[in-house]
């Protein structure tokens, strides 16, 4: 692939943040896909110069790459579609609804990078570089704390799954991160509690790591509209935290931390890592070589989701992952 281009499959608030980050890039975004013909048209005519409107079935559409950003239960259906005809794929986060359908999309092969953006941002760079300096971690803890969304069917069944399953799978994959680059090894088991009425709208859960270090998530839509993202090491002399929203700050005890200054008059199309986010997925097409996070990394993060809801299900036992649960439901 000497000029990589894009095709956005779905047309939703966050496809806006990939189309920014492509064209920061100089990566042509070259067609766009919904369910509406509506939004799609919209998003295109927003693109310089502005994309070509597809179905879903015309997908790739002559492009390299289809980041699909849809609702989790066409997750699968789009991916496979894209793969089939040669494309690499960007797929949002969570991967899939199902355990079976991310056992499916493994078994597929081809290059996928699961997108868990805030693995690439810079704060979390550097929280990992300061991490793995400090010595044995003490304790860890992680936060997504906002108001439910206004749009989309989060807070449905059909979605998949609760504030857990969506919101709480950035901390989740973050703290997965963590722990092995600070060699705490993989995550063992599980123990949460959930509350919310027909899904879960506020989770707490402890995520055990083969070296006996536990991390505290907290992820909950009952948070304020503003958001409070933050995590935080510590060991026996050192604290090291970092907050993402509302602001977004990086501190060694209590010392803050430099962060590099955005180049993107969006700031968080770099703050929060979506740049760098393609720009590897178009290094791993280029270069034959498959992503460190991937569909494998995306299915591991379903299957400690599943071990927590499994475990808030038995008044917060301790759960194992894998958890054993029935893999299509």
């Amino acid at each position: 692939m000497n000029q990589p281009t894009v095709a956005l499959c779905g047309a939703g608030l966050i496809t806006g943040a990939h189309a920014l980050a492509a064209s920061s890039l100089g990566v042509p975004v070259v067609a766009v896909a919904s369910r509406t013909r509506t939004r799609a048209q919209e998003r295109a005519a927003q693109i310089r110069p502005p994309a070509r409107v597809v179905d879903y079935q015309e997908l790739p559409a002559g492009a390299g790459i289809v980041i699909v950003a849809t609702p989790p239960g066409q997750h699968l259906e789009h991916a496979e579609h894209a793969l089939s005809r040669g494309a690499a794929v960007l797929l949002e986060k969570p991967l899939v609804r199902t355990l079976a359908e991310a056992d499916r999309l493994v078994s597929l092969g081809g290059t996928v990078l699961y997108g868990e953006n805030l693995a690439f941002a810079p704060v979390f760079t550097e929280f990992v570089q300061r991490a793995r300096t400090i010595g044995p971690i003490t304790h860890f803890e992680l936060r997504t704390l906002q108001s439910a969304p206004t749009w989309g069917g989060f807070l449905s069944p059909e979605w998949g799954g609760g504030v857990l399953f969506d919101l709480g799978i950035h901390p989740l994959a973050l703290a997965v991160l963590v722990a092995r680059a600070t060699g705490n090894g993989e995550a063992v088991a599980a123990r949460a509690s959930l509350r919310g009425d027909t899904t879960d709208t506020h989770a707490e859960a402890v995520i055990e790591f083969a070296s006996g270090l536990e991390a505290r998530v907290v992820a909950s839509w009952e948070g304020p509209e503003a958001g409070v993202w933050d995590m935080q090491v510590s060991s026996k002399s050192s604290v090291v935290r970092a907050d993402l929203r509302p602001d977004l700050t990086l501190e060694v005890n209590g010392d803050p931390v430099a962060l590099p200054s955005p180049r993107h008059p969006i700031p968080v199309i770099e703050q929060f890592g979506y740049e760098e986010q393609l720009r590897v997925l178009v290094d791993s097409v280029r270069s034959g070589h498959a992503p460190a996070i991937d569909a494998e990394f995306g299915r591991w993060m379903l299957e400690i989701v599943s071990a927590c809801y499994v475990s808030a299900s038995r008044d917060g036992a301790k759960t194992p992952g894998p958890s054993g649960c029935a893999r299509a439901k």
